[in-house]
């Protein structure tokens, strides 16, 4: 495990958290696995549902501040599960749609496991309903 990279799954998260907040998408794509699965299972039809590997994730976020400007994670529960790997998460993002100033406002809940301190899975329960801001995609990304 690198020395810069948190112990436990909660603190690597956090420390995740802190990154997306400061807008450094690179150093979060680093707390990642190579072989890591982001999953989808709301995902309406045209949206993708998996990515596999790092390099798919970094592709899927790398513009993620442009089109979202991510301000706060002001309601952060962290649970811990059977498996020491394994965390549910559940949290609300605040921030403001970049396009058009509007307001971002996102109620998450995800599953998230680690493996030798790095970031295995991440599967994202969220409404895509949620935002409806016309050439916005639920990732930030236009389309």
């Amino acid at each position: 495990m690198p020395e810069h990279t948190p112990a436990s799954p909660e603190a690597l998260f956090r420390h995740g958290l802190r990154l997306l907040l400061d807008k450094d998408i690179p150093a979060w794509i680093s707390l990642w696995d190579e072989d890591g699965v982001m999953e989808f299972p709301f995902a309406p039809e045209g949206w993708p549902r998996r990515l596999e590997g790092k390099a798919a994730v970094a592709a899927y976020m790398r513009d993620y501040p442009d089109h979202i400007d991510l301000r706060d994670i002001p309601d952060l529960r962290v649970h811990r599960t059977e498996d020491p790997g394994t965390i549910v998460v559940e949290m609300r993002a605040e921030g403001r749609v970049v396009a058009t100033g509007a307001a971002y406002d996102m109620t998450y809940i995800a599953v998230v496991t680690f493996r030798n301190g790095l970031i295995t899975g991440y599967r994202d329960y969220w409404n895509p309903l949620a935002v409806r801001e016309p050439g916005v995609d639920f990732t930030g990304s236009t389309r």
